[in-house]
């Protein structure tokens, strides 16, 4: 039986079907050709294929046509297209057609030769990696649990993704899980094998972002006293994930965007470039497209990054959900800390699907865990949530970015029906000035994390107060 891996190569020119049968040839691949669609149809009929390079124009047709057809029909088989230099707008529509990849003419063969690595590592249904990228998967799926309808088509659209090795932009509210999104793409994808970081590109000091994403040389600049890789340099070969990737200055946007397109990096200091074989993974809870239409951020960098865009929905759009995700979290936490699984009271459970969750599935795991820590026996009672007080005036964010003044009660009292910002406490017999204050500090310090993304050093400087202090007010007041 013969076990060798074997490409077909759609291409009305000879030239490059000999260029490309001699690349392939030469890495261990039996190759078959074709001029036209008919002759790839004939042949894909004929024969199973491990991977497939298709030009974008053919005498009888359009490359795209049999990108769709091979998706559909072979979805075992990867496809990538092969396109005019500098034809983005061609490329990105390979890529939503379902296309692996993408490879430009003149062909760069060690460009090449990394492409047809990754589709050939990609699992294959069935297979051993599969399997264990499935159960692995299912560690991680906690937030994605569900079969609503929105978390269904979710679910279904990740795994196309994943296949893929176009640029993903992950839209979504703070809390919905997108970095888990990302780690599931980069898992279930080609680049599993190999390295996944993450990066908040809100956490990154705009003086040392060149530095921490190209890496410097030695001497470089005060302070350098080694050569540093940087962050594509550790994601060479796997994913790059640039979480909050709206809080890069425009001055970094240039430079994401020529590393992105040229597929290679100066480190600071540098002579020469080196070239990186990363996937961009992006994510932002903020509206992307409006701060283009802003131009805060750069519309060429955004159409890049865009190639494929998901939307994972917030909480409240999969309210049917809630009891078998709090089961899941609970089952999850019970299991790490050693402990028998408790139950929800049915009023605690009508309480969590009235509740608006403006954090979404991470504020539902932080309920929860409390909870289990307050609850005197197996069952978790409506009281033991302590959820937050969230009255008429305090609507759900209507977009991502939006964040309403939600304040949580006290752990060990009734909610309050009053905002201390605006009572005085003298209007209240039963008001302490201890507890006033507290409120007042609590209520500054939590508006200072959300405005300030939870940085806790920008948060220390938004109130006057130094980094030292702010750790000891958060452990005071409670704040987790």
């Amino acid at each position: 039986m013969n076990d060798q891996r074997s490409a077909l190569i759609v291409d009305d020119e000879r030239d490059i079907r000999e260029l490309l049968v001699l690349t392939l040839g030469r890495m261990g691949l039996r190759t078959e050709t074709a001029s036209s669609l008919g002759e790839a149809r004939a042949l894909l009929a004929a024969h199973r294929f491990d991977l497939c390079l298709t030009d974008m124009r053919l005498p009888d047709g359009s490359g795209i046509d049999l990108i769709g057809e091979i998706t559909q029909q072979y979805p075992n088989t990867p496809v990538a297209m092969i396109t005019a230099f500098g034809n983005v707008d061609a490329a990105v529509e390979a890529l939503k057609a379902g296309a692996f990849d993408f490879v430009s003419k003149p062909v760069d063969l060690a460009v090449l030769r990394g492409l047809v690595k990754h589709a050939l590592d990609l699992p294959q249904k069935g297979s051993k990696r599969s399997a264990s990228i499935a159960a692995a998967s299912d560690v991680l799926a906690t937030r994605l649990f569900g079969d609503s309808p929105a978390i269904v088509a979710l679910k279904a659209t990740l795994g196309k993704v994943a296949r893929s090795q176009a640029p993903v932009y992950i839209a979504g509210e703070s809390g919905v899980g997108k970095e888990l999104v990302a780690r599931t793409i980069h898992e279930q994808g080609a680049r599993g094998a190999g390295p996944f970081v993450p990066v908040n590109c809100g956490a990154i000091p705009a003086e040392l972002m060149e530095s921490e994403f190209f890496g410097h040389k030695k001497g470089s600049f005060t302070g350098a006293h080694a050569d540093k890789p940087g962050l594509f340099q550790a994601a060479d070969g796997g994913t790059l994930f640039l979480d909050e990737v709206a809080e890069l200055p425009l001055p970094m946007q240039v430079k994401l965007l020529r590393a992105i397109q040229e597929k290679s990096i100066r480190p600071v200091g540098a002579n020469a470039e080196v070239l990186v074989d990363v996937r961009i993974l992006s994510a932002t809870h903020k509206d992307l497209g409006a701060l283009v239409n802003e131009g805060r951020f750069r519309h060429d960098l955004y159409y890049r990054i865009n190639v494929i865009e998901l939307r994972v929905p917030p909480l409240r759009e999969r309210r049917d959900d809630l009891p078998g995700l709090a089961d899941a979290i609970l089952r999850r936490l019970s299991g790490a800390q050693g402990r028998h699984l408790p139950a929800l009271s049915a009023d605690a459970v009508d309480a969590l699907r009235t509740y608006p969750f403006p954090g979404n599935v991470r504020e539902l795991e932080n309920i929860l865990e409390r909870a289990m820590a307050l609850a005197e026996g197996d069952v978790i009672e409506l009281a033991d949530l302590r959820l937050p007080v969230w009255g008429p005036a305090m609507t759900t964010p209507a977009q991502p970015g939006a964040r309403e003044p939600v304040r949580e009660a006290p752990l060990m009292r009734e909610p309050m029906t009053r905002d201390p910002r605006t009572t005085d406490p003298r209007d209240s017999m039963t008001s302490a000035l201890p507890s006033y204050i507290e409120e007042i500090e609590r209520n500054a310090i939590q508006q200072a994390l959300e405005d300030n993304r939870y940085n806790k050093t920008k948060a220390a400087a938004a109130l006057g107060i130094t980094f030292r202090a702010l750790r000891y007010k958060l452990k005071k007041l409670g704040i987790d």
